[in-house]
């Protein structure tokens, strides 16, 4: 099937988006929608990336989130935490000022759950339908429409969005009721953070004992130990870059929210809590903006 068409027919063409959040994931998911022939309207902080969203897509921009979602039949939100969504949702210039009875809002912001919750009782007092909606895959992801998509909500408000996220979603799939695909998301993380403080160790021993790391990873990565951080991460780990996404900064924020939403529901953590520990340091180091993988450089400085 071509990702590039809408999978509904001609009624599902003439259904309107709003897109707020340029950022590395938003400006190419937003672009997805618009070239797919649904109309988008983009709304960014800095109004410089709209104009350019706007040059690349020839889509709408809007001045503020509240314009950009009148309208709409389904408004997206992808920004930083919490309180950004927040500040895009609520008030006088968020979109549920002028979103419309029945269309339907969509958070791809990784958040806490209990803001899911928070939007989605907001929502119901307007008619307005609402998805929790958190993504996992990366700015290479969503540049590739190949992000995986975890959803909470209503089965109907799922059933009505999901063609339109299956645009940029290679896996678009409804957990349960509002706030699961939040926790989904922190799972997937809990996941992420270890797995790359195991890569991290094992790409440190083995250039510490003197092996070919590089044929170490060769080897390796036939067998148990593959993951997708070794196939895509082990060789720039290697070599010392993090300019490949995801930042620290934005891992340390997403496990603050694990670890508090653990801490809630009596679940033991203590590898998270150890490697969220360890993105601090990486921090400190200067790292706040690597990419997760600079787990390994704060290991080479302890032995430095």
């Amino acid at each position: 099937m071509n990702k590039d068409m809408p999978q509904n027919g001609a009624a599902e063409q003439k259904r309107s988006a709003a897109f707020i959040g340029l950022g590395a994931m938003g400006f190419p998911m937003a672009g997805h929608l618009q070239r797919a022939g649904y109309p988008t309207t983009v709304y960014n902080r800095s109004p410089t990336k709209a104009s350019h969203w706007h040059e690349t897509y020839q889509g709408k921009t809007a001045p503020t989130p509240a314009e950009a979602a009148l309208n709409a039949d389904l408004v997206f939100v992808c920004v930083g935490n919490d309180d950004d969504v927040r500040e895009v949702t609520f008030g006088n210039q968020g979109v549920l000022a002028t979103l419309k009875p029945g269309s339907i809002l969509i958070d791809h912001t990784t958040a806490s759950a209990d803001l899911a919750r928070e939007l989605q009782a907001a929502c119901q007092k307007k008619n307005i339908g609402f998805l929790d909606a958190p993504v996992s895959g990366g700015q290479a992801g969503a540049e590739s429409g190949q992000l995986t998509i975890m959803a909470g909500g209503e089965t109907s408000t799922f059933d009505s969005a999901q063609p339109m996220m299956s645009i940029y979603g290679k896996s678009v799939r409804l957990m349960g009721p509002c706030g699961t695909g939040q926790l989904t998301k922190m799972a997937n993380q809990i996941c992420i953070a270890g797995v790359l403080q195991g890569l991290s160790e094992a790409l440190h021993f083995s250039d510490r004992a003197g092996l070919d790391t590089a044929a170490v990873i060769e080897a390796i990565s036939q067998g148990a130990a593959q993951s997708w951080q070794m196939d895509n991460r082990s060789q720039t780990m290697i070599q010392g870059q993090f300019d490949f996404g995801f930042a620290v900064d934005w891992m340390r924020k997403d496990l603050g929210l694990v670890l508090d939403a653990a801490s809630r529901a009596g679940a033991s953590l203590p590898l998270t809590a150890l490697v969220d520990q360890f993105y601090g340091d990486v921090q400190n180091l200067g790292g706040g903006r690597w990419d997760t993988s600079s787990l390994i450089e704060r290991l080479r400085k302890l032995n430095a």
